[in-house]
């Protein structure tokens, strides 16, 4: 009887080590999978509109282009100079173009997606301080797998005719 008892210890703790295995390999793939979302994300011409100390809201534009053969989507942005990053988006609503906050920006896979005046951007809501031009903010962006990019975002003087500032 005690060789029977002995036994079936030995094959819990074998399943239990099994299992713990299994689970760490679902870990470790699930990180790397992840980490290949975030590096199949192209971002060209990032930039944050330059605001004086008091001005309480700015805005980040950029293009992302995702390279993958999955959709993505951009659920999540934050930045140690705003209390918030929100998605945004403009709408007409009778007649009138309205900001919206919106909860994910597709990214389907193969195509570039413009954050433009206008149109899609991230709102740095709550600022801490001027953002002056001729500098960086930090910027993370989180996608729908948990995966983040992390960017430093030039801040470059507002331009008129709602062009950004790489295009001049």
């Amino acid at each position: 009887m005690t060789k029977h008892l002995s036994d079936l210890s030995f094959l819990s703790l074998l399943l239990a080590l099994s299992v713990l295995a299994l689970i760490a390999v679902q870990m470790v793939s699930s990180d790397a999978a992840a980490a290949d979302a975030a590096t199949e994300l192209d971002i060209a011409t990032p930039y944050a509109r330059a605001v004086p100390a008091g001005t309480p809201h700015s805005a980040a534009f950029m293009s992302i282009t995702n390279q993958g053969t999955a959709d993505r989507a951009l659920v999540a942005a934050t930045s140690p100079v705003a209390e918030a990053v929100e998605l945004h988006t403009h709408q007409r609503d009778a007649g009138i173009m309205r900001m919206r906050q919106v909860e994910r920006i597709e990214l389907p896979a193969g195509t570039t997606v413009a954050l433009a005046p206008g149109g899609l951007h991230l709102m740095l809501i709550g600022l801490s301080g001027a953002l002056e031009a001729d500098t960086t903010l930090p910027l993370t962006l989180t996608l729908d797998d948990g995966s983040q990019l992390e960017l430093s975002v030039p801040v470059a003087a507002p331009v008129t005719g709602g062009s950004s500032p790489s295009a001049q």
